[in-house]
Order: structure tokens, then sequence, then C-alpha cells
């Protein structure tokens, strides 16, 4: 049975954001997957890396359990709306204070090279977007994907990363919104 982690980085319980979250489980679960999900806005951490790679901070109670379920998963699926080029600071904060070395990666020593200790996951982000994603891709050059899928997600080994973009979402009819949720659902019943 395949383990997979939805991991939802909005923080606002309204948003489409946490509907395709929703929309994913209902379709992998349907599918016979073992299936949890992290709404990292229901977290109690503090999101600030304090001494950077320096010093290490206790995680936190939610952070250890996330830690167990994205140890425990096959298949990562990040939900995340683009603000500002990128993903919201508390999603950046979760992945700050828990992808750590000798958690999700390990310098070697006197090497430039590192060991990628999350190698055998797979992942899939879906991003809503207020723009064209071609739009987004072309003039912009993607940052928030590049930064999770090939700063973090590849970087620590988990490979391969598929990106699917929601969009528009501020112009977008209830129609349209409901065409996005079967997608993902069916995303969701794929396991990919």
């Amino acid at each position: 049975m395949k383990n997979i982690l939805i991991i939802n980085g909005h923080p606002n319980k309204n948003s489409i954001n946490f509907a395709l979250a929703e929309a994913y489980y209902k379709g992998a679960k349907e599918a016979g997957a073992n299936v949890s999900v992290i709404h990292i806005a229901d977290l109690t951490f503090n999101p600030n890396l304090a001494f950077g790679y320096r010093q290490r901070m206790e995680l936190e109670p939610d952070l250890i359990a996330s830690l167990e379920k994205i140890k425990a998963a096959d298949h990562l699926v990040w939900v995340h709306p683009v603000w500002w080029g990128g993903m919201p600071a508390l999603m950046k904060g979760f992945i700050d204070r828990l992808f750590l070395p000798g958690i999700a990666f390990q310098y070697r020593e006197n090497s430039v090279w590192w060991d990628k200790l999350f190698k055998g996951k797979t992942a899939r982000i879906i991003t809503t977007l207020d723009q064209p994603s071609w739009y987004y891709r072309l003039f912009f050059g993607r940052p928030s994907v590049n930064q999770l899928k090939k700063s973090v997600l590849q970087f620590c080994g988990i490979n391969p990363v598929k990106i699917t973009y929601v969009g528009i979402i501020k112009k977008s009819t209830k129609t349209q919104r409901v065409k996005w949720l079967n997608e993902v659902f069916k995303l969701g019943k794929s396991l990919r």
C-alpha cells in the first residue's frame, strides 16, 4: 500500500488550496492508499530558524510528528499558493525547521557534495496562481517551483517531482473551480 502525505501550505481553511488538498485526499483514499495530511497552519512551531545551521533548535512536538509523517511517506503532495513569486512564509518556515542537515540531507566532510537522505520518495507540487502558468514560467522563471522542486525536494533526494498548476484563481468561476477539484481528485486516485 502506498503511503501518501499531503502538505498544505495555505494558512486559510476557506482557500481553494484546502479544497484541492481534500480532493487529492479523497481520490487517494478511494484508490486504497494510506493518506496523511499536514495543514501547516494548524501546527504550533516557531518558523524562524534562529541560528541557521550553527546551532540546532529543539523541534516542537508538531514538527516531530510532521517529520515522522514525512519519513513514513512514499509520495509527498505539496499544495500551496504562489505569493510574490514564492510560497507562504509559514510554509517556508516549516521547510527551514524540518529539512535540516542530518535529517533531510548530510554534507560530506571536506567536500562540496552531500548525501540525500530522502531518496526513494516522489512528490507532486500543486500550486495555485493568479496568472497563466505559461506567463509564470516564461516571464518569472517559476521561482516557487524551482525553490521547492530543485532547491528542497530534489536536493534531499526526492525525485521525480511533478508539477500541477491551478489558475487563474482570482478570475475563476465556480464551474472552473469544480473542474480543477475533479482533476486533482483524479490525480489522487491515480496516486501520482
